[in-house]
């Protein structure tokens, strides 16, 4: 099944829900990081979250950054997702590995450490940026996410957030966001009951291992509430911006003294993208020229 986005609203409006399919880019993630399985856990989980916070912004250019910084051996996560269907992220320590938790299950709280705090930023696209801080509640990164929704945004919220990666790579990853709004939030049975649905989920994973589609999984949840599946369908992807351009550019932060040093080298020089693994080489005549333009510019 392709990687995907789909909204859905019930109740005449009054719940929000948004799930979305990320099998294939948290597989290219995992590739591109080298990540074991619990890092893999861990990123592929907060990107998709990334990418459902992101689907609720209303310009085409606004995005969503999600920073973990638990006390867990994994150490920071980095996402960076748009409402245009692209995400990105990365981890500090990609290779740590922990045995199972108590449920058999990788044991992403405790790579994270449920000691922290959970940091989003929302670019709507215009003025300054609007960010926010929670404290961790277990690190799972699903519950901290609910956490932060229903804290700092005020509104009952809902996210289930999976990803099952074994010896052949990602096989099922994406997540499922959903929302009562004000005017359904004063319908106490109706919230108690889709309360109880939620809680019988074990997952999103298995859904997905169980071949449900998300309009299915939707119809599941929320089909005798008025359930409407919006017809547009969103691909969503790992992309990153970064470019070799974007690279000497960065390079050139560095001052005339340091470029110089590694021209003398005569070696090339690396940069690495934290958010793609993406590695560029600057050859000592690029950093020549770059070191020429460097001083033109100051001479102006």
């Amino acid at each position: 099944m392709a990687d995907q986005l789909i909204r859905a609203t019930a109740a005449d409006g009054g719940i929000r829900t948004v799930g979305v399919i990320t099998t294939r880019l948290t597989e290219e993630a995992r590739q591109r990081h080298q990540l074991s399985y619990v890092a893999t856990a861990a990123l592929g989980r907060t990107m998709a979250a990334g990418l459902l916070l992101a689907s609720n912004m209303k310009r085409a250019e606004s995005r969503v950054n999600i920073r973990v910084r638990g006390n867990g051996p994994l150490g920071g996560i980095l996402v960076d997702a748009g409402l245009d269907g692209t995400v990105r992220g990365y981890v500090d320590n990609s290779t740590i590995e922990l045995p199972p938790n108590a449920k058999g299950k990788l044991d992403v709280g405790g790579a994270v450490g449920r000691d922290g705090f959970l940091y989003v930023v929302r670019d709507v696209g215009y003025g300054y940026p609007y960010s926010s801080t929670v404290q961790l509640v277990s690190g799972e990164i699903g519950d901290d996410i609910t956490h932060y929704l229903v804290n700092s945004e005020q509104t009952p919220s809902a996210a289930v957030l999976g990803v099952f990666v074994g010896a052949e790579g990602v096989t099922a990853a994406g997540g499922l966001l959903v929302q009562v709004l004000p005017k359904a939030a004063r319908d106490e049975a109706l919230v108690e009951k889709l309360e109880s649905r939620i809680a019988t989920l074990t997952g999103f994973t298995p859904l997905l291992q169980a071949g449900k589609s998300l309009p299915q999984i939707f119809h599941d949840l929320m089909g005798d509430m008025g359930l409407e599946v919006l017809p547009e369908t969103q691909m969503v992807r790992f992309h990153c911006g970064c470019s070799f351009d974007r690279v000497l550019g960065a390079l050139k932060i560095l001052g005339e003294a340091e470029l110089q040093d590694m021209i003398n080298s005569g070696e090339d020089a690396e940069a690495i993208c934290h958010f793609c693994g993406e590695v560029y080489k600057a050859k000592p005549a690029e950093l020549k020229q770059l070191l020429q333009e460097l001083r033109t510019e100051s001479s102006m």
